[in-house]
């Protein structure tokens, strides 16, 4: 099993991929959001988990924009009109409804179409 180690100066937070909804960035830091629908504030940027994530072997996270990181396994539905983000899942507790800019979520959409083809 693969877990994320997230070190700061108080704290070791582990965590496994599949827990991790989405990631927003909140200036210096970064709220990260798991299964319970509650932010954690991270003391680090959202390059730092673009970082993480690509060490995985199976990487299920995908940049939206300067300020969005999302499990690709939780998007139920991309709304380029009203560019908005629908996560949802099995064991998730809420519905995220996520802004992004059109553009953003248009090359998510085009990149999802993609993999859907490559299958």
């Amino acid at each position: 099993m693969e877990w994320i180690k997230i070190s700061t100066s108080n704290e070791l937070v582990r965590v496994h991929p599949d827990d991790i909804i989405f990631i927003a960035a909140d200036g210096n830091y970064s709220d990260l959001y798991l299964f319970d629908g509650k932010p954690y504030k991270m003391t680090f940027q959202l390059h730092y988990f673009d970082e993480v994530f690509h060490s995985l072997q199976s990487n299920t996270f995908v940049r939206v924009g300067k300020s969005l990181i999302v499990n690709k396994q939780y998007i139920q539905i991309i709304n380029l009109s009203a560019q908005e983000l629908r996560l949802n899942g099995q064991h998730l507790r809420s519905v995220f409804c996520l802004k992004a800019s059109k553009e953003a979520l248009k090359t998510l959409k085009t990149q999802l179409e993609q993999e859907g083809n490559k299958k």
